[in-house]
């Protein structure tokens, strides 16, 4: 039987950076899709996949480095997809992102927008990540050196990000480039106390083995979370370990430990035990305290965040007797954040676990004019919670990446709010309910804000006004 051939084009300039990271070139009348490309490239591509309109491919080579282009100063760059543009200038990341943005909004919204203000910059492009997430696998991402090394010198455990799209394998990290340098230590602490105690790397295909995810988490305050998740109770060699880790780091604040016997890796539903410290970590914002336990969302830039916030209370023009509804509240963060400028705000979130938490950082903060419901989000808002909690004159919403359903912008509607701030971390979404909005509210305004340098992801906040 013959091998399939191989379709390598060549001369190929890249134009453009689009979604998921991806390279944008043009083959004819297809577009071509690849990765580890810059605008300006000139390349050449193996193509692995061909439809009728578009074509995915892999880089061969680079015939010609675009003037955009800067050497990565990561190791791991290409292999793993954490920081698919940190081939890319800084200034260049952030035309692109704002370009997504405003094709997004202009080109599948066909929406009209008032103002545009520059994108808003991050002012740390490296080790700006508060939480990270690692995975413990006994199959490790092999890379050519490691092809050539003997099979029975190899070690195939690995600590690290999972590397798409095996779902099994993970790169063993040496240095990563986004958290603070402290929660790299911790890593490397705990992979050098695993190796050295021969402790075993999980198993994601037979689900067995004992160590399963590391999570490491700070705050600008100074708090250090680290919580070790295992496969079983094993309460010498898990007490061993943990004690190791806390005696290494005395800046560990709250240690915990989570014994996962699913097979998922999901611990939301699962008991979190304290071995040592607070049973949460606390960030402040603007002299706002929050708490953030092992399973709380908060955003994971936290000097951006206030960046983010104030942009939002910015665009909202919050007046002493509005009443504000913020929308997909989560723990509360912008409901606590903007409460001081307002009559009263109403969080609603569907998940209770974060309602509890944004209620207790309002008690904390002896913040007494929020209130917060959880339940469906098109389920809540009816017309009797809104004459029980009083017609918003501003409505924050801030939905997850799959945006609002279109019942709830039925409903936004339907409350007439003056304003509305609509904060997206997918501005496709976010066109698709703003094309829903653009009738009875014009779009006086969008910025785009850089959360996460060196990726494709960037949020957007936008502001409507009543027609």
């Amino acid at each position: 039987m013959r091998k399939k051939e191989r379709t390598i084009i060549e001369d190929i300039l890249i134009t453009d950076a689009g979604s998921e990271g991806m390279a944008v070139g043009h083959w004819g009348e297809k577009v071509v899709f690849l990765r580890n490309a810059v605008p300006g490239d000139v390349v050449d591509i193996l193509l692995t996949r061909q439809k009728k309109s578009f074509c995915e491919g892999r880089l061969l080579k680079v015939k010609s480095y675009s003037d955009k282009r800067t050497t990565p100063i990561c190791e791991h760059f290409g292999v793993c997809g954490g920081c698919k543009w940190q081939n890319m200038l800084y200034e260049h990341q952030l035309f692109f992102k704002q370009k997504v943005v405003k094709d997004n909004l202009e080109r599948i919204g066909k929406v009209e927008i008032m103002e545009w203000l520059p994108i808003l910059p991050c002012p740390e492009i490296f080790h700006y990540r508060n939480k990270m997430e690692y995975s413990f696998s006994n199959v490790r991402y092999l890379t050519k050196e490691d092809m050539e090394t003997p099979d029975e010198k190899k070690n195939m455990n690995a600590l690290g990000f999972h590397v798409s799209p095996s779902f099994y394998r993970v790169l063993d990290l040496e240095h990563c480039y986004l958290p603070p340098e402290l929660s790299d230590r911790i890593r490397m602490c705990v992979r050098e106390y695993a190796l050295a105690n021969k402790l075993e790397y999980y198993d994601m295909r037979s689900h067995e083995g004992y160590l399963r995810n590391l999570f490491v988490r700070s705050s600008s305050m100074g708090h250090w979370m680290v919580n070790m998740v295992f496969a079983y109770d094993d309460k010498t060699s898990r007490d061993a370990m943990l004690s190791h880790i806390a005696n290494a780091f005395p800046e560990i604040t709250s240690l915990m430990y989570v014994i996962n016997e699913k097979k998922n890796d999901v611990i939301s539903d699962l008991p979190v035990e304290l071995f040592k410290g607070d049973p949460y970590i606390v960030e402040e914002l603007e002299g706002i305290k929050f708490k953030i336990g092992p399973v709380s969302f908060f955003q994971t830039n936290s000097t951006q965040v206030l960046a983010l916030y104030r942009l939002v209370r910015e665009f909202a023009e919050i007046k002493s007797t509005d009443v504000v509804y913020d929308l997909y509240t989560g723990t509360g963060t912008i409901a606590n954040f903007i409460a001081k400028d307002a009559d009263r705000v109403v969080g609603v979130e569907y998940v209770k676990a974060a309602v509890d938490d944004a209620i207790e950082n309002s008690q904390m903060n002896g913040i007494t004019n929020t209130v917060f419901y959880d339940g469906d989000m098109a389920k809540v808002l009816t017309p009797e919670f809104v004459r029980q909690n009083g017609k918003p004159s501003v409505i924050i919403t801030d939905p997850p990446r799959a945006g609002m359903h279109p019942d709830v912008v039925d409903q936004i509607i339907r409350m007439g709010a003056e304003r509305i701030v609509y904060v997206s971390c997918n501005s496709a979404t976010q066109a698709r309910d703003a094309a829903l909005l653009k009738e009875n509210y014009t779009i006086a305004k969008v910025r785009a804000v850089d959360m996460f340098p060196h990726t494709q992801h960037v949020e957007s906040v936008m502001l409507l006004i009543k027609k």
